[in-house]
């Protein structure tokens, strides 16, 4: 089942540079389209920080550093804990992979150029979430799956109580 985790992983990266690149291609930095009115946009910009914009403005100059070595470490760790789990396809491979595969996507990306290109923006009048990409919405929903594998799955030994 190993190889299926990392299949997932591996379309999410592919989906996250496609998509990236796409833009890249489409619109220049901070044009956009809008989808929705009122609603949804894509626009094209540069992420300096963390995940949503988190420490964007820093003017720390081992801000980028720090953020990808926190990455590497946080990889090494998914990867780990994905090759434990991976006996069957389940919830919790399966959100590692999406983890793995998001958190691979935005690493590329700032060892590439120091930057995290976003480009998904929902708002609703003046409240705007952060603009974010694919592999960010990977990373979100693997997340959320380890979240409800935690809180709605029995354990083998409540299985057994």
């Amino acid at each position: 089942m190993r190889k299926y985790h990392f299949l997932i992983a591996l379309l999410v990266i592919a989906l996250d540079r496609l998509t990236k690149w796409t833009i890249a291609q489409k619109l220049s930095l901070h044009d956009s389209i809008t989808v929705i009115p009122g609603f949804f946009r894509i626009i094209r910009t540069e992420n300096r920080g963390a995940a949503f914009g988190m420490f964007a403005d820093s003017p720390s100059e081992w801000k980028v550093g720090l953020l990808i070595s926190f990455s590497l470490v946080a990889l090494l760790i998914v990867s780990a804990l994905l090759w434990k789990n991976s006996h069957s396809l389940t919830t919790t491979g399966i959100g590692l992979a999406l983890i793995l595969g998001g958190a691979v996507g935005n690493l590329w990306d700032r060892l590439v150029s120091g930057h995290v290109v976003d480009f998904l923006l929902f708002y609703v009048g003046q409240y705007q979430w952060p603009a974010f990409n694919l592999a960010d919405s990977a990373i979100v929903i693997g997340a959320g799956l380890l979240v409800f594998e935690i809180l709605f799955t029995k354990s083998p030994t409540q299985k057994t109580a």
